[in-house]
């Protein structure tokens, strides 16, 4: 990793950690996950995708961001108005939405229990069964992730994901398609949210504007749309189209 340069900074004094998440948290709570190359922070790739680029990233900026990608050549952008240069390829184009809580009444829930290291590959199975977002073999070590079993199988799951300094995202909320329509889903949310305002933080979500059926039930819950944001995705160039400025 490359030391140089000052990392992406979070503007002026109406700054909010929910307008960049994910610079929020790798510059704060989630630091030890970080890995940086010039002005570009991500997760290690083995934990999420998530990568903070500058306002205006330039030429040496996506240089020096091919090389923080995971093996699958793939990273993902949250709230950045920007596009990537020639040679990437833009995977996804999502207009998102980001909802806080408002007056969530959060509360543990009995079925729901913690999942752990040995329970990745039934997680890692439900999520491309249900396709919730991005998620890797660690992604786990980002917080808390609880989980509902039916016959001993794994059918639904939410967890915490990005971490701003006071703020806890609630991702990876998923439900087996057999075991759908049991309010499973809004069951976790309201467990993982219990959890995080128990430690004194606020939970948040974000999902696609057009997902109307998971943000009517948010706002049922108690959750207020904050903000629209993008999502991005993104995959890597080819390593001959990767300028020479990329070895830091």
């Amino acid at each position: 990793m490359s030391a140089a340069g000052p990392v992406p900074s979070p503007g002026g004094p109406t700054y909010h950690p929910l307008d960049n998440p994910v610079l929020a948290g790798l510059t704060g709570p989630h630091a030890h996950f970080a890995e940086r190359r010039g002005r570009v922070l991500g997760y290690r790739a083995e934990v999420s995708t998530w990568l903070a680029l500058p306002d205006e990233p330039d030429a040496r900026d996506w240089a020096d961001a091919a090389p923080l990608v995971g093996v699958d050549g793939t990273a993902t952008l949250a709230g950045a108005d920007v596009l990537p240069p020639e040679g990437w390829e833009v995977t996804f184009q999502v207009d998102g939405v980001q909802l806080v809580d408002e007056s969530v009444d959060a509360v543990f829930d009995e079925e729901a229990v913690v999942l752990g290291p040995a329970d990745v590959p039934e997680m890692l199975d439900l999520v491309d069964r249900t396709r919730p977002g991005p998620f890797r073999p660690r992604t786990i070590e980002l917080g808390t992730y609880l989980g509902i079993r039916r016959g001993g199988a794994l059918v639904a799951m939410a967890g915490e994901r990005m971490h701003p300094p006071g703020w806890t995202e609630i991702s990876a909320v998923c439900t087996a398609p057999e075991f759908r329509g049991q309010g499973l889903g809004a069951r976790l949310v309201l467990a993982v949210a219990a959890g995080i305002k128990d430690r004194g933080e606020t939970p948040f979500l974000q999902a696609a504007g057009d997902n109307a059926n998971a943000i009517r039930l948010y706002e049922t819950l108690g959750f207020r749309l904050r903000r629209r944001m993008p999502f991005l995705g993104i995959r890597v160039p080819e390593p001959s189209r990767i300028p020479a400025t990329a070895g830091g």
